[in-house]
């Protein structure tokens, strides 16, 4: 007896199942339609919105950022409708509130993460250097290789890739060396106390202005600013086309050599560092003093 009860319970239950499905199935059908029909003015909009942007920036981070919010937008439209013709209002309610809850659960677990995103969206906005740009930022150099919307990627002139969270680089300092396209060169150097100033200085510019590296519409500047222990210093100033970071150090290295080989055509010394040395146990003793101190003791 029990077992026909049973029996008859669950023949009820699956009639009434079947009843509902029937009388859903135009509903459903429906339902599908939407989506579908969501789901093609999404690639629609998506392919639209691309080709919008693309004449307006050439910004592939933001372009793509954009293009996805409004396919995603627009299936999601697609889905609540879809869900609402099925007569599932309370399912839409529940999961317009499970997101917000979701929503603020992932801003508290996730908010480095969210805090990247949004510096790479403001970076991509704002553009404070490009690819290729080479930059200096949180004590790192080299040229950037990548940026998305999480980190910035430079490579170093070592050959090393660096990942820097775009938060650190939105919120840091940074200098971009390549911005305008030139660098200028300051090489610091030094002449005897015996030599003639202006002839040094003379000597110096003319070394430097030939050189393939040097801007020539730019003038080359000497300034004398330090007596030094053993010379008098300047620093010599020249501006260079940069566009990559090996042309700094060449040109560093170009001006050195030039320099080096017109003061020694010129009988300009580079001195070395003076050294005075004090003997005995108070100092001011002569060598020659020592020396022969020395000899009467050991004798």
């Amino acid at each position: 007896m029990e077992l026909a009860n049973a029996y008859n319970l669950i023949v009820d239950k699956l009639k009434e199942w079947l009843n509902t499905a029937i009388e859903m199935l135009p509903n459903l059908i429906m339902a599908i339609l939407v989506l579908t029909v969501f789901f093609v003015v999404g690639r629609i909009l998506r392919k639209a919105v691309k080709k919008a942007l693309d004449k307006v920036t050439k910004n592939k981070t933001i372009t793509n950022l954009i293009e996805t919010v409004v396919g995603v937008g627009v299936i999601g439209i697609g889905i609540f409708i879809a869900l609402s013709i099925m007569n599932l209002d309370g399912a839409v309610t529940s999961l317009l509130a499970g997101a917000g809850i979701i929503g603020l659960a992932l801003g508290f677990a996730f908010q480095d993460i969210a805090a990247n995103f949004m510096s790479g969206l403001l970076l991509s906005i704002r553009q404070p250097f490009r690819i290729g740009d080479i930059i200096q930022t949180n004590g790192y150099y080299g040229k950037v290789y990548k940026l998305n919307l999480r980190s910035t990627m430079i490579t170093t002139p070592q050959g090393q890739t660096i990942y820097i969270p775009n938060k650190k680089v939105y919120d840091s300092p940074l200098e971009n060396y390549t911005d305008n396209g030139q660098r200028r060169v300051d090489l610091s150097c030094g002449v005897s106390y015996g030599d003639d100033l202006e002839k040094a200085k003379k000597v110096a510019i003319e070394a430097v202005e030939p050189l393939d590296c040097v801007d020539d519409s730019k003038e080359v500047e000497l300034f004398f600013n330090e007596f030094g222990g053993s010379s008098v210093n300047f620093v010599i100033r020249f501006w260079i086309d940069f566009n990559t970071p090996w042309q700094y150090p060449s040109a560093q290295s170009e001006a050195i050599m030039a320099l080096h080989k017109a003061f020694d055509e010129n009988d300009i010394m580079i001195p070395f560092p003076i050294r005075t040395l004090d003997f005995g146990i108070r100092g001011g003793e002569k060598l020659d003093t020592m020396i022969g101190n020395f000899d009467r003791g050991s004798s």
